[in-house]
């Protein structure tokens, strides 16, 4: 008896996944480079702490504002090639169909057969076919707002708690450091995950996002060493 092959392609994940990452990294930097800064310039703990919160509750709705706009006018976009292509298909079925069998043929296929092909998906979806094939538009690809702006809200939220935790646990005077660490250390891990979630090369992925996030951690660790005042 023949089995069934069922294959399950890492790219449907791309949606999801490079928002959950954007936000997730960005809100442990953001906030650990925000926590890191304030301690340097010699603050206290409450002091630290509500910046700290601030920039959660700031970067959360500024992640989920940027992404809903940005993803929105990809939206808009699509929406409007669609509309185009769907009042073609209604004007000149006959040179669409010809468009669509050169795109195969350009693909490697005959052309008597390039035809063929066209005929049967255009009888079947006709903008579906050429959505896919002419535009580039699919299932996987769509853009989707609202996923795209709570999951970089959620996902942002989550990776900013892990400095004010820290932050809150650790001494006073070893607040700095013991977050930069530990930020370092989640975004080692964050890193690992998401590229294994992508099927990228992990190490790849765990140098490029702690080299980034140490840059910010010591960027942000000077100017407030450099402008701090005692508390």
């Amino acid at each position: 008896m023949a089995r069934r092959h069922l294959e399950r392609h890492l790219v449907h994940r791309i949606g999801w996944l490079r928002a959950a990452v954007l936000g997730a990294n960005d809100g442990i930097v953001s906030t650990a480079s925000l926590v890191v800064g304030v301690a340097a310039a010699a603050q206290g703990r409450t002091e630290i702490l509500l910046a700290g919160v601030a920039g959660l509750t700031a970067g959360a709705f500024s992640m989920a504002a940027g992404e809903y706009v940005s993803v929105s006018s990809q939206a808009d976009t699509e929406n409007a090639d669609l509309a185009r292509e769907r009042q073609e298909l209604v004007d000149q079925p006959a040179f669409e169909r010809e468009e669509l069998a050169a795109l195969y043929v350009k693909r490697g296929l005959d052309l008597e057969l390039a035809r063929k092909v066209a005929d049967q998906l255009m009888a079947k979806d006709a903008l579906g076919a050429h959505a896919r094939d002419e535009l580039g538009i699919s299932e996987i690809t769509t853009a989707r707002p609202i996923q795209a702006a709570v999951t970089s809200a959620l996902t942002f939220s989550g990776g900013a708690v892990v400095p004010l935790v820290v932050a809150l646990l650790s001494p006073k005077p070893l607040i700095a450091p013991v977050v930069a660490g530990a930020a370092i250390v989640v975004l080692a891990v964050l890193g690992a995950i998401g590229a294994r979630a992508g099927g990228a090369s992990i190490w790849k992925a765990v140098a490029r996002v702690t080299f980034w996030g140490a840059l910010a951690l010591a960027a942000t660790a000077g100017v407030g060493a450099l402008f701090g005042v005692k508390a």
